[in-house]
């Protein structure tokens, strides 16, 4: 045990050199990390329950009984699990086009890729509307052939893939161009297929950056508010989503309901990081033993 003690203050003692940081200086930045997100974080979320729980368990339960709230439930996982998976598929392509391939436009299909971050969410909403509603571009062939994307299921998936584009990809495509393609190129060179390469090369390098990227595209795909919101049309219990219910709820002055039904979007949002948190500690030593970017740096203590 005491050899564990002094190899963690060894390991310390060598980390704080690298920073050329005194003692104090080192545990005031981490005191203002602390006390900043005490302040934004976990006060609010703290409230969140607080507000929730505050007229008992009977009360935080009843508005999950009711047939409004279990379809904005069900309407919030059906939109991500169709926008998440698409934007995994379009994440990884542009990623791989973009790090590994040269071409005519590659700047302008990364700055198409941020432009939902640049975007206000409502405006993202507006422009479905003026494409897809009753007095929009393709309004009138829609409603002639009875298809409904406006105030229905296929608008709120639009929004959500929509918002949700860019973490995906923004997440892979530094790591992929840090990485290079030497490693892609001696596959194929030794026989590999493309599929094959991407298994077993170029996924297996990506997979945690990927697992990140999923997991914040799930965590705002469930809470996207803005887009949806105008799409929608606020029809309850038909196209209110989770987030919209809450503000349903907030209005008609409903707030035990609105906290409940907000605390368990919170709750998705923290089990959802504690998985990719055990995750990532399960794969740490693996991880280790193979990639060169976790192994000691020169002069480090082993």
């Amino acid at each position: 045990m005491s050899t564990e003690i002094a190899t963690t203050v060894k390991n310390e003692e060598w980390k704080a050199s690298l920073t050329g940081e005194s003692t104090w200086v080192r545990w005031t930045l981490i005191a203002l990390a602390l006390g900043y997100l005490t302040l934004f974080l976990f006060v609010p979320l703290a409230a969140v329950f607080a507000e929730a729980l505050k007229n008992g368990l009977e009360s935080y339960f009843a508005p999950f009984q009711d047939p409004d709230t279990l379809v904005a439930i069900r309407l919030t996982f059906i939109a991500a699990a169709l926008a998440v998976p698409l934007n995994l598929v379009f994440g990884v392509a542009a990623a791989w086009a973009i790090a590994k391939f040269e071409f005519i436009g590659k700047q302008l299909l990364i700055t198409i890729i941020d432009i939902p971050l640049a975007v206000s969410p409502v405006i993202s909403g507006l422009i479905y509307v003026l494409l897809f509603g009753a007095q929009g571009w393709v309004g009138p062939w829609l409603i002639e052939h009875d298809i409904k994307i406006i105030f229905a299921l296929p608008g709120i998936v639009l929004a959500t893939i929509f918002v949700t584009v860019p973490f995906i990809a923004r997440e892979l495509i530094p790591l992929m161009q840090s990485q290079g393609r030497e490693e892609e190129e001696a596959a194929f060179t030794l026989g590999a297929s493309g599929w094959q390469t991407f298994i077993h090369v170029t996924l297996p390098n990506i997979k945690w950056s990927l697992l990140y990227g999923i997991i914040l595209c799930n965590a705002r795909a469930m809470g996207e508010f803005g887009a949806v919101s105008v799409v929608s049309g606020h029809i309850r219990g038909l196209t209110n989503t989770l987030p919209l219910h809450v503000e349903i709820l907030y209005n008609e002055y409903n707030a035990v309901g609105a906290f409940a039904v907000a605390s368990l979007l919170t709750l998705l949002a923290i089990v959802t990081l504690i998985v990719k948190t055990v995750i990532e500690r399960k794969s740490g030593p693996a991880q280790s033993a193979h990639d060169p970017a976790w192994s000691p740096q020169p002069g480090s203590p082993s």
